[in-house]
């Protein structure tokens, strides 16, 4: 009996000893995240989200970013790289087919279909369903994960590559790295040019213009922060916090192009992540285990509404993560809030007061 259980202690640690030794798909750094600000006040939760109509529920697959279009149809992006409209009837057809992971979604003044495909690149699709790619590459750079866009009054197009190192289905090894990979480029649709206007982000991720255009947020989800880009004035050229210790990962963010900003947060913060940035040889172990054992998303439907300062001015909550969770994306259109989700079945469709 002895014996059996030194053999079995002796396995487990020849078997500890070849874990530690194998080699990790990251090399992570040590990161000391602030500390998460509590949910009160203005972040106080409520059940506001819990109101939104569901559209699609069960039909839609990974809708991350959300457009409607000028007939008010509804546009989405799936996980098996098509695009689904939602005619005002309620049926739901194929508009296109990327082939790809179609994310970042919005409408230029021509009517095209401007999308950001994390694998394919910077894309257009006209109405008559022709796929363009307009770009797949800056600086000598083949885009890894081409993310999220806003487009200019002029047609400039603004995005992200999320990360110059790590595709989409590798998303969480960016978050565990904690090394900046992402950029923050722009495409002129009159040049056919990519300028990339800001390097070294942490996992470059949504877009929007000001009211105004003389700036830009981009938001850098796994520092929990935005990022201000000015565009004009004595400050062109030039980036700023605009806000920091976010309360959760914040993903898309939209413009109303009335002074508001709509920032979707994937989730709430997450303590035991939080808790173990600061070591990288932990943060080496957990990337070598399956993901199923990596610590878990608290389902959590979360939007807050921004001014043009940085100043949170609302919060739309669904604590139980039961009708709407993981949201990626607001945008509003004609008085309503549409909403997003990486992984969910569905869109979610907020009537907002007023």
């Amino acid at each position: 009996m002895k014996k059996g259980i030194l053999a079995v202690v002796g396995i487990l640690i020849i078997l500890v000893i070849i874990f530690l030794l194998q080699s990790a798909p990251i090399d992570p750094a040590a990161y000391t995240p602030p500390k998460a600000p509590g949910l009160t006040g203005v972040l106080a939760p409520n059940n506001l989200l819990q109101k939104a109509e569901l559209l699609a529920r069960g039909k839609i697959y990974g809708p991350e970013e959300v457009a409607v279009d000028s007939q008010r149809r509804v546009y989405g992006g799936t996980q098996d790289g098509k695009i689904l409209r939602l005619l005002p009837d309620g049926k739901l057809e194929v508009f296109a087919e990327t082939k790809g992971r179609p994310l970042g979604l919005q409408f230029d003044k021509n009517e095209n279909l401007i999308v950001c495909d994390a694998y394919k690149g910077l894309l257009s699709i006209d109405p008559q369903k022709t796929i363009k790619v307009l770009a797949a590459s800056a600086e000598g750079g083949p885009f890894k994960f081409t993310d999220a866009l806003d487009i200019s009054s002029g047609g400039v197009i603004y995005f992200t590559d999320a990360s110059s190192k790590y595709r989409q289905d590798e998303y969480l090894y960016d978050l565990l790295e904690s090394k900046p990979h992402g950029r923050f480029m722009s495409y002129d649709p009159v040049t056919g040019q990519v300028k990339v206007l800001l390097k070294g982000l942490y996992f470059a991720n949504g877009v929007a213009l000001s009211a105004q255009e003389d700036f830009v947020l981009v938001n850098e989800t796994y520092r929990y922060r935005i990022i201000r880009y000015w565009l004009k004035g004595p400050k062109a050229g030039t980036h700023e916090v605009f806000i920091d210790n976010l309360p959760g990962f914040p993903d898309n963010i939209s413009s109303n192009r009335k002074g508001t900003f709509w920032l979707a947060l994937f989730t709430v913060r997450n303590d035991i992540v939080d808790k173990l940035h600061p070591y990288p040889f932990l943060k080496e172990q957990m990337s070598k285990l399956p993901k199923a054992f990596w610590p878990k998303a608290k389902p959590y439907g979360l939007v807050l509404a921004l001014d043009e300062t940085g100043k949170i001015t609302l919060s739309l909550h669904e604590p139980t993560g039961k009708h709407l969770k993981e949201i990626t994306s607001a945008r509003e259109y004609g008085g309503y809030l549409y909403l997003g989700s990486l992984h969910n079945d569905r869109i979610g469709k907020y009537k907002l007061p007023g």
